[in-house]
């Protein structure tokens, strides 16, 4: 029962936000109530919820960059959290300077917007567990001064926030699933433009907690502005982490459109983030996290740099991240590849797919037992 539901919600969605004439499904799937209590009631709700969580990020995701700022996804946290009972906490750019988050800070150099930290928190009673969540929240991504080339690629990089959408859209879900756990998310959100104030090749930027990186690629952006919530997430002092972004090309060339990379320093946390995969039917694949290839990332001026080699890019930029995750058992997941697709299949609609937000919802909700745990 739920799995038809599910798949019938997703497969009704389109994108039709900013059309005057068409009727906007997700709409309907976010104001739909099931009452009872029976199994099959139960189920219904249970899609519901999950169904949610992906058609939030499916709209963040498919909402051209000039209609969806860093501050209006801001404005759109706080409005969800009071309706789906998570709190929210926007830090502007002088609360991001003073807290140091220098790869936020340097990605947004070339932007007339300001950027923003949005800190979600779920924080039921007696909770015992705390399941950090990190999202890449490029808003548009140009490539900065390392320009993209001007192919379809573009008309796809107001999707580049496709990490940031899927923990929002997952917090929807957190109370209608019952999670148990504490869950707190960052949001790490600009946009990446060439400007004569941008950040440059060669450019040395400190992350918060002290660590220094030199810029090689402003293209390498998404890796800059998660190392920054990655040491605030272990300041927290978080049991584990979960990060999602659209990070490399990388992933999309390794595995294709439909399979996301998962890598991480922590056996049961992969297994974690694996089976709830498997549970939504969203599939991921588990690449190591080579070490040898962590030399390419030595900087001769800077603590490290942000780009390694030509190949296995979604490895070095996972070993990036790794530096920042430290000791805490973390999973990242790189849905560059599976961000969006040309045409519909199956329940997933042309646009963007939502990937990863029912992972995310998912891994709270059996972060408490044993098993996720």
């Amino acid at each position: 029962v739920r799995a038809l539901a599910e798949g019938a919600l997703l497969g009704r969605y389109r994108y039709t936000e900013l059309s005057a004439t068409s009727k906007h499904v997700a709409l309907e799937a976010l104001s739909l109530e099931v009452p009872g209590a029976d199994a099959a009631d139960q189920a219904l709700a249970a899609a519901v919820t999950s169904a949610r969580a992906a058609i939030v990020a499916r709209d963040l995701a498919n909402t051209p960059p000039g209609h969806l700022t860093a501050t209006d996804l801001g404005d759109i946290a706080v409005a969800l959290g009071e309706r789906f009972g998570f709190a929210v906490e926007l830090f502007d750019k002088q609360a991001l300077i003073e807290l140091g988050c220098g790869g936020l800070l340097g990605v947004n150099q070339g932007s007339v917007e300001e950027p923003r930290m949005i800190r979600l928190e779920y924080a039921p009673e007696g909770a015992t567990r705390h399941l950090g969540l990190v999202g890449k929240g490029i808003m548009y991504d140009s490539g900065g001064i390392s320009l993209k080339p001007s192919d379809p690629m573009h008309l796809l990089m107001k999707m580049d926030m496709g990490g940031a959408a899927a923990v929002l859209g997952a917090f929807t879900g957190l109370r209608d699933a019952g999670v148990d756990v504490r869950v707190t998310g960052w949001l790490m959100c600009t946009d990446n433009m060439p400007s004569g104030t941008a950040y440059k090749l060669g450019d040395v930027l400190t992350a918060r907690g002290g660590t220094t990186v030199e810029v090689k690629n402003t293209d390498a952006e998404g890796r800059l502005v998660m190392m920054d919530a990655l040491v605030l997430a272990n300041e927290a002092e978080v049991d584990a982490i979960v990060d999602i972004a659209t990070l490399t090309g990388a992933a999309l060339v390794s595995l294709g459109p439909a399979t996301a990379p998962v890598f991480g320093n922590d056996q049961r946390m992969i297994d974690a983030v694996r089976d709830a995969a498997a549970a939504v039917d969203e599939p991921v694949w588990q690449l190591p996290l080579e070490k040898k290839y962590r030399p390419q990332l030595d900087s001769a001026i800077a603590d490290i740099a942000n780009l390694g080699g030509p190949f296995a890019g979604a490895t070095t930029a996972a070993l990036f991240l790794a530096h920042f995750a430290g000791d805490t058992p973390w999973a990242h997941l790189d849905i560059a590849g599976t961000m969006q697709t040309e045409k519909d299949d199956s329940w997933r609609t042309a646009g963007a797919t939502g990937f990863g937000a029912r992972i995310l919802l998912e891994t709270a909700r059996a972060f408490g037992t044993e098993q996720g745990a």
